[in-house]
């Protein structure tokens, strides 16, 4: 099975380690991963994206034109990348910053309110975790278990002290979408 992934928003909504994560949780499972990130000269509200490939094959390119699942936390990004999902393959929509709702039939569409729910759980930096706790939830690309154990190596020991609220975000974005 193979999954590619476009993750895009802008710079600071966290959609670089969103799909950083999932290459690096697919690697923990043994699989062949590409990650490719692309981002504008802004950074902090530029615009960002990144294309992410996880296969029990090898991985013939990094570049990813049409996705089964496409993430989009901001509308210029639902704007770009709306037709890159291939028929089939499924939209994970930031609802709290969209207002757009697409009108594609042959692709299933998952309107969350990240940003919403991040507030609720007390920390609005945690809207890329709620979305990705979705995008695994209705995927299955990698487990959440490893997602977190992933997410806490790369923060290490001084940033442990953020791994329960980062956990709840991946409960309460699989929530959401069940």
């Amino acid at each position: 099975m193979t999954h590619q992934i476009i993750s895009a928003g802008f710079g600071g909504q966290g959609v670089l380690l969103l799909g950083q994560l999932l290459a690096y949780a697919g690697l923990q499972e043994g699989k062949n991963v590409s990650w490719l990130p692309s981002y504008g000269p802004e950074m902090r509200g530029g615009t960002a994206n990144c294309c992410v490939v996880v296969s029990e094959e090898e991985v013939g390119s990094p570049v990813v034109t049409e996705a089964d699942v496409v993430i989009v936390m901001n509308r210029p990004s639902f704007e770009k990348y709306e037709a890159s999902v291939a028929p089939g393959g499924k939209l994970f929509v930031n609802s709290s910053l969209i207002d757009l709702k697409t009108d594609r039939a042959d692709i299933e569409t998952y309107y969350v309110p990240v940003n919403a729910i991040a507030d609720e759980i007390g920390n609005g930096r945690v809207a890329n975790m709620v979305m990705l706790g979705a995008v695994l939830e209705k995927t299955h690309i990698v487990s959440p278990d490893t997602a977190l154990s992933c997410l806490r190596a790369s923060f290490g020991e001084r940033k442990a002290h953020l791994i329960p609220v980062n956990a709840e975000a991946l409960q309460k974005g699989a929530e959401a979408v069940r």
